[in-house]
């Protein structure tokens, strides 16, 4: 394989936009049983992401390694991958970014089974997504229409730019570290989409007792690894976990909460989070 690799390289060195340099490139292959890492050597070409150089490899070196795409504009979600050791999207990670001279290690994310070589199985988000109540609306007002105020519009917007690559929940260690988590925890991911129906002006759904019991939000202890790797900069952690925990210490454990119904046999008004700056 190695002398194959050799005479590979030299053929494109003549490549458009070739460097004359050679990238180490060291790629997961293997399945569900178990693999190794296999190394490719490749002309480096200006202007390359990670997901061009994999490309390469299977145009050239290795035409069976499976790896899943589509738009490589950073708007699917679906090439992510562990890239260094980071989850990443291999179609925004760009080649002169990588530390020069060293080995670029790609492997598949390490939470979810593997499938084959770069690609997992990431189900589990979707079966735990099925969980979630759907967009209730309120009645209409008595005019006949419905109103909320900008503010709001606002809030939840930022939620509606996840693109499901699902980097939050592989870098989650409450489920990349103990997979006997997985049955009794959304993760980061869910949490985004529970807080933007939960925050939605106009929702009359109640999932708080779903995100308290079956989701599992007191798993997640606020590291924000979540938000670190999130591809569209959604403040994961910050905008949406932290305030749908307010939100269940409000409901099941605040005291004055309690008090108020046991008086009155009325159940409190929970009052929305303070909408978030922009400077956080």
């Amino acid at each position: 394989m190695a002398s194959a690799e050799v005479i590979n390289a030299q053929s494109n060195t003549t490549a458009a936009g070739s460097t004359g340099k050679q990238v180490q490139m060291r790629v997961w292959r293997g399945g569900p049983e178990g693999g190794q890492f296999q190394e490719y050597g490749v002309p480096a070409q200006e202007g390359e992401v990670v997901l061009d150089v994999i490309h390469r490899i299977q145009a050239t070196d290795a035409p069976d390694l499976a790896v899943r795409w589509n738009c490589k504009a950073g708007k699917c979600g679906s090439c992510s991958a562990e890239i260094n050791g980071k989850p990443r999207l291999m179609c925004m990670t760009r080649m002169n970014t990588m530390p020069e001279g060293e080995p670029i290690t790609v492997s598949p994310m390490k939470t979810f089974p593997t499938i084959k070589d770069l690609v997992t199985d990431v189900s589990y988000n979707f079966e735990k997504a099925k969980q979630v109540p759907a967009f209730k609306p309120k009645p209409v007002e008595a005019d006949g229409t419905r109103r909320m105020y900008q503010e709001d519009v606002d809030r939840v917007q930022e939620f509606h730019k996840c693109i499901e690559c699902f980097l939050c929940q592989d870098v989650c260690h409450v489920i990349r570290d103990h997979e006997e988590n997985k049955p009794a925890f959304a993760g980061p991911r869910l949490f985004v989409r529970l807080a933007a129906l939960e925050m939605h002006p106009l929702d009359d759904n109640d999932r708080l007792d779903l995100i308290k019991q079956r989701a599992g939000l007191s798993f997640c202890n606020i590291t924000k690894c979540c938000s670190e790797v999130c591809p569209e900069h959604i403040k994961i952690t910050d905008n949406a976990i932290i305030p749908l925990k307010e939100r269940v210490v409000s409901e099941f454990h605040d005291p004055v909460v309690w008090v108020y119904r046991k008086l009155t046999g009325k159940k409190g008004q929970l009052q929305a989070a303070p909408v978030p700056s922009q400077s956080q």
